[in-house]
């Protein structure tokens, strides 16, 4: 039998050997052909919906963690959005019933399947079979959450409590901030964890934000479960910071970038093993 190529790039043990999980869901660099037989906009359109070489800067501060790095490029399939949030305008199986309230995401063209950039107008060429859409669910977004939710199942079953790290990138944002955290406002992360994140920010010399303009998403949701001690964060790094000029390739700050997310994983680390797990369900 053919072996089934995974859609996921899985570093680091099965049976985690940090309380730490990493996540890169935007990362991927991967165009299937059949995505480039449907787009109505140049290849080149779609980068921006890429976390451009964040999986470059987690690979450089990675030490043992066990790590899952998308393969897929988001335009493909969003594994930050629900499966719920299907885009009625280019999904014919979207059901409108059932959307209820759309989020704004999706009514701006950012749902589970993208369908529109500011820059570039509307991604493709015809409206989506609900088939195609549900081949991609079955391929892409399942088993990346199936196998997420399984590391930090066991990640907490060994070390009484699991920390997922959801790595992202952001364009430079008018208010300066550099980072943003994400806890979707207290509800996926303990505090203790997010004001760990914050003094590492500050000790680098970078400014940073929580929750502010970037919350978190489904992933968050899905996964953050502080009252079983499992605890989510998104961290948004500006690309500025480890890109080129041309914020296309790792640039000269990629080293410092890394040197702040490693510190951030220890730091992490640290929190979860210094507290009883009792402290840990606060």
């Amino acid at each position: 039998m053919a072996n089934i190529a995974l859609p996921y790039d899985l570093y680091g043990p099965l049976e985690p050997v940090s309380p730490v999980i990493l996540s890169v869901p935007h990362g991927g660099r991967d165009y299937p052909l059949a995505l480039r037989a449907a787009i109505r906009v140049p290849l080149t359109a779609l980068r921006p919906l890429e976390d451009r070489h964040i999986d470059t800067l987690a690979m450089a501060a990675r030490h043992s963690e066990t790590m899952l790095v998308q393969q897929r490029a988001r335009a493909w399939i969003d594994l930050n959005r629900s499966e719920n949030e299907r885009d009625p305008h280019i999904d014919a199986g979207a059901d409108r019933r059932a959307l209820g309230l759309q989020s704004a995401k999706l009514r701006g063209g950012l749902g589970l399947i993208p369908r529109r950039l500011a820059s570039a107008g509307e991604i493709w060429q015809r409206r989506l079979e609900g088939e195609e859409v549900m081949a991609r669910i079955a391929g892409d977004h399942r088993p990346y959450h199936e196998l997420l939710g399984r590391l930090l199942t066991t990640a907490r079953a060994r070390f009484g409590v699991a920390v997922l790290l959801d790595l992202h990138s952001m364009p430079s944002l008018a208010s300066g901030s550099q980072i943003v955290l994400g806890d979707r406002f207290g509800r996926s992360a303990a505090a203790r964890f997010v004001h760990r994140l914050e003094a590492e920010t500050m000790a680098a010399g970078l400014s940073g934000a929580t929750n502010t303009p970037y919350a978190g998403g489904h992933i968050l949701d899905r996964h953050g479960a502080p009252a079983k001690n499992i605890h989510a964060v998104q961290v948004e790094f500006d690309r500025a910071l480890y890109l080129d000029a041309a914020l296309d390739a790792p640039g000269k700050g990629l080293r410092e970038a890394a040197r702040l997310l490693r510190c951030m994983i220890d730091a992490l680390a640290d929190e979860a093993l210094a507290a009883p797990a009792a402290l840990a369900a606060e």
